[in-house]
């Protein structure tokens, strides 16, 4: 009983949706794909000082939970190679080099971190019921604000805007709690549901 009940609560939604299909191939998509998404929830945006708000967490957090730990950082981390590298798929069509000395790509460095965590907790079934997926989403959210306030605070001032610490926190975390608890409240939604959808269709 215990294996089957395993094989019930294991795995990410990937892994039901690839079964016989050549991996590398599938993997690769799975990887690029969420890199997209995630590219176009960040032109879902509202401008705001230093950071604007966008769509880009929820992105994260459903592509964590759908492709698992390894392909969902894998897919944030093709997401903030391939901006820096040129494509212009962060926030308001940005990329380049230049995207390094933002405030705003420490948050995009979490992602990979949130990616990772989102996808550990989702293969050992914590998205299949919603109130785990809320605290699933909405803790592993924090990564991002803890990596992204610090990496703000540095930006700014290694880019002659002084900031003290704790006006980095005020600015890059507070205005964003209602909007984020919102966006996890949306994916938490979002993943039972999709199992439900998955299992009902494998019947």
């Amino acid at each position: 009983m215990s294996v089957v009940l395993d094989k019930q609560i294991s795995g990410v939604l990937a892994d039901r949706l690839s079964v016989g299909k050549p991996q590398l191939i599938t993997d690769t998509g799975l990887v690029l794909a969420g890199a997209l998404l995630v590219g176009i929830l960040a032109q879902v945006s509202i401008p705001l000082w230093p950071v604007p708000i966008t769509g880009q967490t929820l992105g994260v957090s459903l592509v964590g939970v759908a492709l698992g730990a390894r392909r969902g950082a894998l897919s944030l981390a093709t997401y903030a190679l391939l901006g820096v590298a040129g494509v212009p798929w962060f926030a308001n069509f940005g990329g380049g080099p230049a995207y390094l000395l933002k405030p705003s790509f420490g948050y995009i460095l979490g992602f990979i971190a949130v990616a990772w965590l989102v996808g550990y907790f989702a293969e050992r079934g914590w998205d299949r019921t919603v109130l785990r997926s809320f605290f699933m989403f909405f803790g592993t959210s924090l990564v991002i604000f803890f990596v992204g306030v610090h990496y703000l605070w540095m930006a700014l001032n290694v880019t002659g805007v002084s900031t003290g610490y704790l006006q980095a926190w005020m600015v890059g975390f507070v205005p964003f709690l209602i909007g984020d608890v919102i966006k996890c409240a949306i994916a938490a939604g979002l993943a039972p549901a999709a199992w439900k959808l998955v299992n009902h269709t494998n019947q």
